[in-house]
C-alpha cells in the first residue's frame, strides 16, 4: 500500500511543547519497519511551530505572524535533524518537502510535486512534508496538517490516510465531558450528523481538531482515499492497522480508485 502517515503536535509533543522522543523514536522504527515489509511511506508532520516554541522558551504558542514564522524556522530545522537522525538508524533516507496551499492550486506546480514524490518512492526514500510555515500567509496558507495531509494523499493517488491523534478516533459525544461516549469504528458517509461531531479546536500547541479531521476525510472520501483517525500515543498499533484489524474511526472512500 501508499500510506500517508499525518502525526499532530499534541501527538508529536509534550505539553511543554519539547518532542515526545519515545514516542517519535517508536514512530520513525513503526514506519521503517512497514517500508521494509513493501509498503510506500510518506509521512505528513506537524510540530514545527510547537517546537520552535519550545527551543525558543516561548511561554505559549504566539498569535503574530512574524513570530510565528520564526518559531516555525527554528522548530521545522530542529524536526527534520531528529528524523534524519532516527530514520537513518534504520537505514531509511528522507526527504523535505514543504508546501503552500499554492501550491495545489497550480498545475504545474502540483505535477512538479507529484513527480517528486513518485521519483522520491521509486528511490526509496521517505517524504517528510509539512506546509512551509516561515513563508505562508493567510491568503496562501493550507491552514491545518488534517487538511494538507488529506490533499497530499489524494495527489500522490494514496491508498490509505492514517491521522495519529490524542483521541482514539471520532465518538458520539466528547469522551472528555461524556462518560458515556462510544467510539465510531467506521463511517460510510459524512452527514449533517457526523460533522455536528466535530466540535471545536485541538490543544494550545496545535491548529487541528475533529472539525478539520472531519473536512479531511471528506476530501479523502470523494477522491477514492479511505482514512483512518488513530490515537498516537501507541505508533505500534499501526501494524494492527495494516494487518486489516479495526482500529480507531476508519472512513471509506466512496470510489476507489483503480
Amino acid at each position: 500500500m501508499r500510506i500517508v502517515i499525518k502525526i499532530g503536535t499534541s501527538t508529536l509533543t509534550h505539553e511543554t511543547g519539547q518532542l515526545n522522543l519515545r514516542r517519535v523514536e517508536l514512530l520513525c522504527r513503526v514506519l521503517g519497519d512497514l517500508k521494509n515489509a513493501g509498503h510506500e511511506v510518506l509521512l505528513v508532520t506537524s510540530g514545527a511551530i510547537g517546537m520552535g516554541v519550545g527551543k525558543l522558551a516561548l511561554k505559549e504558542r504566539p498569535s503574530d505572524i512574524p513570530t510565528k514564522q520564526a518559531a516555525a524556522a527554528v522548530g521545522q530545522s530542529e524536526l527534520m535533524y531528529i528524523y534524519d537522525r532516527l530514520f537513518s538508524e534504520y537505514h531509511h533516507t528522507v526527504a523535505q518537502i514543504l508546501l503552500t496551499g499554492d501550491d495545489f492550486g497550480h498545475e504545474d506546480r502540483l505535477t512538479n510535486f507529484h513527480n517528486t514524490i513518485l521519483r522520491l518512492l521509486e528511490l526509496g526514500a521517505i517524504p517528510v512534508i509539512n506546509e512551509n510555515d516561515t513563508i505562508a500567509t493567510d491568503e496562501i496558507k493550507v491552514g491545518d496538517n488534517d487538511t494538507l495531509s488529506a490533499m497530499v494523499a489524494v495527489s500522490v493517488n494514496a491508498d490509505l490516510l492514517i491521522l495519529l491523534s490524542d483521541i482514539d478516533g471520532l465518538y458520539t459525544a466528547d469522551p472528555h465531558r461524556c462518560a458515556d461516549a462510544k467510539l465510531i469504528p467506521e463511517v460510510r458517509q459524512i452527514t449533517d450528523e457526523v460533522r455536528s461531531l466535530g466540535g471545536g479546536k485541538g490543544s494550545a500547541l496545535g491548529t487541528g481538531g475533529m472539525k478539520t479531521k472531519l473536512h479531511a476525510a471528506e476530501i479523502c472520501m470523494e477522491n477514492g482515499v479511505d482514512m483512518v483517525i488513530m490515537n498516537g500515543a501507541d505508533p505500534e498499533m499501526i501494524y494492527e492497522l495494516t494487518d486489516g484489524k479495526t482500529v480507531g474511526t476508519r472512513f471509506y472512500a466512496k470510489e476507489k480508485r483503480k
